[in-house]
């Protein structure tokens, strides 16, 4: 399935084909010709990218930027194939992230030694290198010109600290990465849209988060852009469930915190009880089992890094 959404501003998303249909997208912004791609799935996003170029007339030539949010590999893993498939693209990172997108070696040994080698290989498969001269390390306040169009990068920690946020004052949109969290369309309900954050460790700080969530808002966008799953309107609305639900997820942690090598099969059934509750509230008529499994690696690694936290937390007192 080729998901494609065009949202008539000049932004697009498609479906990066990563594990699962509709898990994580992968946005175009097109001026005058001229594109960026913001965040690339893994390898399996190149014929993907491909398409979408496509369908709009577009050739490898025509893109300009390869812009990550941060380098996590659902957002980072292809970015080596598009910017051999785009000769003439930048990458942007965060200057945190730039040194391991140059040289990967570090950033696929962390990802092997939580998910095993096996998995890294089916999932991922070779993580390219990019030369550093293509390289743009993109602090806060870094603006992006494409085309007549500009892009101003945003530092967002919270979710990691080699997280950046892409406001695009034009049309009134941030691409947002992980930091507004996660909603995909299977809870959609008349049109209601369903979030989540994203706690996932080894860098989740939830008072930066907070922040970083709240200085978006400041914007004022139309709507937010995530890569899990694109478009979510009524910003406002939104962000104030995503911080109900971080609060709780925090107190939640907080409750665990001295139950051992309890700890975390605690955080994460009390974790998954309380999103099952949520989306019921929400409206969404989903089986629990159904349910559980599109949010099974997300539930997992927001209880990982919630425990991550509580162990930093520990350590600083």
């Amino acid at each position: 399935m080729f998901d494609w959404r065009d949202y008539g501003n000049g932004i697009y998303a498609f479906d990066a084909g990563y594990v699962r249909p509709i898990l994580a997208a992968i946005h175009l912004i097109v001026d005058h010709g001229r594109v960026a791609f913001i965040d690339t799935g893994s390898k399996d996003s190149l014929p993907h990218a491909r398409a979408a170029l496509e369908k709009l007339g577009l050739t490898a030539d025509a893109v300009d930027y390869v812009i990550l949010t941060h380098i996590h590999l659902d957002h980072a893993g292809g970015a080596g194939h598009l910017m051999r498939e785009f000769p003439k693209a930048r990458l942007v990172v965060h200057p945190r992230g730039a040194r391991h997108m140059a040289e990967p070696a570090k950033l696929v040994a962390g990802v092997t030694a939580v998910y095993g080698a096996e998995y890294v290989a089916r999932v991922y498969g070779e993580i390219l290198p990019i030369p550093a001269e293509r390289i743009i390390e993109a602090g806060e306040g870094t603006r992006i010109r494409l085309a007549e169009r500009e892009l101003l990068c945003l530092d967002t920690p919270g979710h990691a600290r080699h997280h950046i946020c892409i406001v695009d004052a034009q049309a009134k949109a941030i691409f947002t990465g992980d930091m507004f969290g996660l909603s995909y369309r299977e809870l959609d309900v008349a049109g209601r849209q369903f979030i989540f954050p994203t706690t996932s460790p080894s860098q989740f700080e939830p008072e930066e988060m907070r922040r970083s969530i709240e200085r978006l808002l400041e914007f004022k966008p139309d709507a937010m852009y995530l890569t899990h799953y694109s478009q979510v309107p009524e910003v406002e609305k939104q962000a104030a469930e995503l911080l109900r639900h971080l609060d709780f997820s925090v107190q939640l942690a907080l409750r665990h915190k001295d139950a051992g090598e309890l700890r975390h099969s605690r955080i994460h059934a009390d974790l998954s009880a309380y999103l099952l509750a949520e989306v019921r509230r929400h409206g969404c008529t989903l089986p629990d089992a159904e349910i559980l499994q599109l949010w099974a690696t997300d539930l997992e690694l927001n209880a990982q890094g919630l425990g991550v936290w509580l162990d930093q937390q520990a350590a600083a007192h």
